[in-house]
Formats: C-alpha cells, sequence, structure tokens
C-alpha cells in the first residue's frame, strides 16, 4: 500500500452529498474501514461529525472525513456516486483491495 497518496472524492460523490446534507447541516461523509464482511474488511458511509485526527477531504462545500485507522486502506482510492438500476449508493475504487465481494462493501487486502 503507498500511504503517501490521499483519497480522492469525485465532484459526483460531492455534488450528492450536497443533496443529502440539505437536511443534515454541520454534518459530514464518514469513510472507515472495518473488520468484517465477506472478504476481510467492509467500508461503513455515513454521516457524521468530524473529530481532531480525522483527514478532511473538502470539495464543493462539503466534506468527506476519513479516521487515521482506515486512511492506510483507503490511500490512493477514489470515492464516488453511482447511480443504477439495482439502486443508488457511494462507492469506492480502491486500489489497494486484492478482491472484493459481489455487493462491493466488502474487500480483502
Amino acid at each position: 500500500m503507498d500511504l503517501t497518496l490521499p483519497p480522492k472524492v469525485t465532484p459526483r460523490a460531492f455534488a450528492r452529498l450536497a443533496e443529502i446534507t440539505a437536511s443534515a447541516p454541520g454534518k459530514a461523509l464518514r469513510v472507515a474501514v472495518e473488520g468484517g464482511g465477506c472478504s476481510g474488511f467492509q467500508y461503513d458511509i455515513k454521516l457524521d461529525d468530524p473529530g481532531p485526527d480525522d483527514l478532511v477531504l473538502e470539495g464543493d462545500g462539503q466534506r468527506v472525513l476519513i479516521d487515521p485507522v482506515s486512511l492506510p486502506f483507503l490511500s490512493n482510492a477514489t470515492i464516488d456516486f453511482s447511480e443504477e438500476l439495482i439502486g443508488a449508493r457511494f462507492v469506492i475504487d480502491n486500489p489497494n483491495a486484492t478482491s472484493s465481494c459481489g455487493c462491493g462493501t466488502s474487500f480483502s487486502i
């Protein structure tokens, strides 16, 4: 894993986040990595308040938060928003993942 490259957030993800936080002012999107899921690790994505040690990615007046423990797992990843026939969701293109499950929320390194 290349720990020197921070994650990126697409303009589409920031735009969707702006729509979501219109009803939750002051909140930001937290993207975290936790142990579990069918492949070993899973993403936890939720609205949250910033913590003192969070990396804060800002764009379009919005914030995405990543805690220091999750940061190495998300190095050089891209956070996007996808709308498909099966639903709409934030998605993560993670170059550190060696495999992922079919639903895209679980991965291994």
